[in-house]
């Protein structure tokens, strides 16, 4: 847990870490089991707002940068396919975000609507909308996936990647997997997925940029991710990614503060 005298996105980003760990064991919308989501334990609706505007006096700054509308750090996979192209940001600001997680917390709470009202929608891994639009909604202008479900959101093309017209796609994993020299599993199959989609705006986070979110985890937590033997989250990635491209976050679907007591 952080420190007593850390506020604001170190507790936002650390409640996130681990109830996205939690949502793994208590499945959810996004689960792997054919993507049917088991009713939640307790049917509730959870929506937390998180302004991500500059801190104030006496508040620890984030090591990243805030609404700036240009995004570095984040790889087209497009632009790799042409030699001696200077790599260009990834340019996306929104002034309202809704960060809808792939729990089961919001099955029943009719909160689509609201969602799809939001300029952006954020959505994380292979969490579906397809069935479930009334409690989830059906836009999504974001989606954060890890190394882990690209398989499955392969799978699910059609549904995941042909529906979600403009979306933007943000890819992480370890730099072994991210290799380009064709060794690098995830940037293989992202080379397929542009193939078979050429339309598709596809990114991947840089070395560089996986570098500046563990600098980030061990600001915000005192702790070293490697030695701590930690594994950052896909919810501490769309969250911090969030807040870089955000003016406002309303979180969708989180579990509440003592879930776990």
């Amino acid at each position: 847990l952080c420190p007593p005298q850390r506020h604001g996105l170190a507790v936002c980003l650390a409640l996130t870490t681990m109830c996205t760990s939690l949502l793994l064991m208590y499945g959810g919308i996004g689960g792997g089991g054919g993507g049917h989501p088991e009713p939640p334990r307790r049917q509730q609706q959870q929506v937390a707002a998180v302004p991500s505007r500059p801190p104030g006096r006496g508040q620890h700054r984030p090591a990243l940068p805030v609404g700036a509308g240009l995004l570095e750090g984040y790889i087209s996979v497009l632009e790799h396919k042409v030699i001696c192209v200077s790599l260009q940001p990834l340019k996306m600001h929104c002034n309202s975000c809704a960060l809808v997680t792939s729990s089961g917390h919001l099955l029943g709470s009719k909160q689509g609507d609201r969602i799809d009202e939001t300029e952006c929608v954020i959505r994380m891994n292979d969490a579906p909308t397809r069935g479930y639009g009334k409690d989830v909604g059906n836009k999504t202008s974001l989606r954060v996936i890890a190394h882990s479900s690209i398989q499955r959101i392969l799978r699910n093309r059609n549904e995941l990647l042909n529906m979600s017209h403009g979306a933007v796609f943000i890819f992480w994993g370890p730099s072994s997997y991210m290799r380009r020299d064709g060794k690098g599993l995830v940037y293989n199959n992202l080379q397929l997925m542009n193939q078979i989609l050429p339309q598709l705006k596809a990114y991947m986070i840089s070395r560089h940029k996986m570098l500046q979110f563990d600098d980030l985890f061990k600001r915000e937590t005192g702790k070293d991710r490697k030695i701590s033997n930690t594994w950052l989250s896909t919810g501490w990635f769309t969250m911090t990614i969030a807040l870089e491209l955000c003016d406002r976050i309303n979180v969708y679907g989180m579990v509440p503060p003592d879930f776990c007591r």
